[in-house]
């Protein structure tokens, strides 16, 4: 009797456990779980990802009960999880195209647009390479279908450690916003991009190509910047002073690549979601922002004394 009791004890045990492990598997995601840690996803642009990581982790201090998830993989894929109805937030670094608002529609739902910061896509070289400034046109000859930039002698340089001077074209890959938003920036809405680039799946790794390749030229968010390699300032005319990248010049937008930083959500946010984007907008969000490179919506204070310039659409 002993032996027996003792294994249907066994078996109540296994079986409790089983139970309680299945109800923490299901509940708690999204805003309709019922108890315990509630979870929202957020998904898109690489552009974005390491300050909304950073936010995830400070509202954790606001909110320990709101756990944000966090992945990347790009603006149009972002975009295409929350038409799926799959995120709370798709992040991007360009704006809805109409074709995905449709989309959103087609599912009862209206795309509703946050700007949450701003940014200055920089231009990078390695940090031998001569050269301190361009124009849009060059930009667009070195990327551009049919332009004729493919060295670097074109341009009037030699690159020390460029063995055959050709240039080395670094880019993102096509469902990156930051790629849609340098090709009409740049190229231009009717051009595509030339052949043979070398296409890199995050903005980080945009940015380390570029630093260990003497010959390479490529387009990063500014927040990615490292002292082991080389911004260049950008005019939009031959002619004009050429601007560099930084969080002022992406303010005053007299970067000529300066672009807004976008999140998305399927109709007017509300409960956790609208507490969460109320808060990344409050001056505590915006400070992270700021500390992560991009420049903030407005001004802000940050640490008693850091006033930014106010920004302008």
């Amino acid at each position: 009797m002993t032996m027996q009791l003792l294994a249907k004890n066994t078996q109540r045990f296994w079986l409790a456990l089983f139970i309680v492990m299945l109800l923490a598997g299901c509940g708690g995601r999204g805003e309709g779980g019922s108890s315990g840690r509630v979870v929202l996803e957020n998904k898109g642009s690489d552009t974005l990802v390491n300050v909304a990581q950073a936010w995830a982790e400070a509202y954790r201090e606001v909110n320990p009960n709101l756990a944000i998830a966090v992945t990347g993989g790009g603006s149009g894929t972002g975009i295409a999880a929350l038409i799926n109805g799959t995120v709370h937030i798709a992040n991007a670094s360009r704006s809805m195209k109409d074709s995905e608002k449709e989309l959103v529609r087609e599912k009862g739902h209206e795309p509703i647009e946050f700007i949450v910061g701003y940014d200055a896509l920089a231009v990078y070289v390695h940090q031998d390479n001569p050269l301190t400034e361009t124009t849009i046109a060059q930009l667009a000859e070195i990327y551009g279908e049919g332009g004729p930039t493919e060295t670097w002698t074109q341009l009037g340089i030699e690159v020390p450690g460029c063995a055959n001077q050709e240039i080395i074209r670094v880019s993102r890959q096509n469902n990156s916003g930051t790629y849609v938003y340098f090709r009409e920036a740049v190229l231009g809405k009717q051009r595509d991009y030339k052949l043979g680039s070398r296409d890199m799946h995050g903005s980080k790794d945009v940015v380390d190509l570029v630093e260990k390749t003497p010959c390479a030229i490529g387009y990063s968010g500014l927040a990615y910047a490292t002292d082991h390699i080389k911004m260049l300032g950008v005019s939009t005319v031959a002619g004009e002073a050429a601007v560099s990248p930084s969080t002022a010049t992406a303010i005053d937008r007299t970067y000529p690549i300066a672009r807004p930083l976008f999140m998305y959500t399927l109709g007017q946010p509300t409960g956790n979601v609208k507490e969460y984007l109320d808060w990344v907008l409050s001056d505590e969000g915006q400070c992270i922002i700021h500390e992560k490179g991009y420049a903030p919506v407005r001004a802000i204070n940050c640490d008693g004394g850091d006033t930014t310039a106010e920004a302008t659409e």
